[in-house]
């Protein structure tokens, strides 16, 4: 099985970063472009830092989408994630700043990122984002299971 060239992580040893890293984004080519498909992450060990208290957060990130040309490489979005550990924002800005920053990277049909960050306090938190390409029948199912979210 042929190896992408331009994939810098995969097989290769691992270098965690301490800091926010979008650029460690990895891609490759989607072999069945004409297929409608569903790609599903579930990364259980997702931690970042309140911006006011410097406290761990602990989270379970779900990350699924509908990949056109372009779709992220799995070690590298372990990376990515990684890279939150040392970074302060509140739950709702890491849920959307991982949506945003695989939009731009792959430029998904569709994409649908929700946190489910572990009780501090009293209270937890799940913040959900989704995005269909505008324009398209993807723009509906985004707005249809925006509408139906729990």
């Amino acid at each position: 099985m042929a190896r992408e060239d331009n994939l810098k992580a995969l097989g290769r040893k691992t270098e965690y970063r301490s800091d926010y890293a979008p650029e460690v984004l990895e891609t490759f080519v989607n072999k069945h472009q004409d297929n409608d498909y569903w790609v599903r992450f579930n990364c259980p060990e997702f931690t970042s830092l309140c911006p006011i208290t410097g406290q761990p957060d602990f989270a379970e990130i779900r990350i699924a989408y509908v990949p056109d040309v372009r779709m992220v490489e799995s070690k590298s979005l372990k990376l990515y994630l990684f890279s939150f550990r040392n970074h302060g924002d509140f739950h709702e800005d890491c849920v959307n700043t991982i949506m945003k920053d695989l939009i731009r990277l792959m430029d998904p049909k569709y994409i649908e990122v929700t946190g489910l960050f572990s009780p501090r306090g009293g209270i937890s938190i799940y913040p959900f984002a989704n995005y269909g390409r505008p324009g398209t029948k993807y723009e509906k199912l985004a707005e249809e299971r925006f509408a139906r979210h729990e």
